[in-house]
């Protein structure tokens, strides 16, 4: 898989994917990422990538020119599954979409910045638009950022454990069940018996309860969306 990211930022996203599963999945060759800096794609001899609104108003907008020449620049050169573009009104994120994205092979990420894009862009470019949550950030690097991080888990061989993957919250529209390690007793606080029998089955149908009823008590619009769903 390979997923291209265009950011007026690029030094926000250096960390994010140097680190832990995605650095792994990148040195085994699962995965590559790279950062465009969206900034080598302007013609303006101070390197900007932001103007004014028309029609005035408040805040900056992502000019068209650079965004239009990076991205066609990279259509050039492969052809893009999806051209997402992060903003807070995009469909919401969640594991069915990641679940998705992670099938594909070539995917490019345009980091919202500013007050946002050009419309244009939006309208003749961008196949996929894209959110992780109801809040503002001061740019699309972060959600670019945990998008991939989502995507890359769960590329087979990126977890050693591909098993911890399928089991992860928001899978099946289940949040989680609880977890413990040793020592079973610490403080008078005990690990429940029933993980302590080495029944399988048995442990099994009880972390699938435990799930429905986390799910119901602290995400019950979770089960309302896999009930319409």
């Amino acid at each position: 898989m390979r997923i291209d990211i265009i950011t007026v930022l690029p030094e926000l996203l250096e960390s994010p994917f140097n680190h832990s599963i995605v650095k792994r999945a990148k040195e085994k060759g699962l995965v590559e990422i790279n950062i465009i800096n969206l900034r080598d794609f302007t013609t303006d001899k101070y390197k900007s990538v932001d103007d004014y609104a028309f029609g005035g108003g408040a805040g900056m907008v992502m000019m068209i020119e650079p965004v239009y020449k990076a991205i066609e620049k990279l259509k050039s050169e492969r052809e893009y599954d999806e051209i997402i573009y992060t903003s807070p009104d995009g469909e919401k994120f969640n594991q069915k979409i990641a679940n998705q994205l992670s099938l594909k092979n070539n995917i490019l990420i345009l980091a919202g910045h500013y007050k946002g894009v050009d419309q244009r862009i939006r309208d003749h470019l961008i196949t996929r638009e894209i959110s992780i949550g109801d809040y503002v950030l001061s740019g699309g690097e972060l959600p670019a950022a945990a998008i991939t991080d989502a995507i890359v888990r769960l590329i087979p061989g990126a977890i050693s454990d591909e098993q911890s993957a399928l089991s992860d919250s928001f899978q099946d529209d289940l949040l989680a069940p609880p977890v413990y390690t040793r020592p079973a007793d610490f403080n008078g606080w005990k690990v429940p018996h029933i993980l302590l029998s080495g029944h399988a089955a048995e442990i099994e149908n009880w972390r699938h309860e435990q799930s429905l009823e986390r799910t119901e008590r602290l995400r019950p619009d979770l089960t309302r969306e896999g009930e319409n769903g």
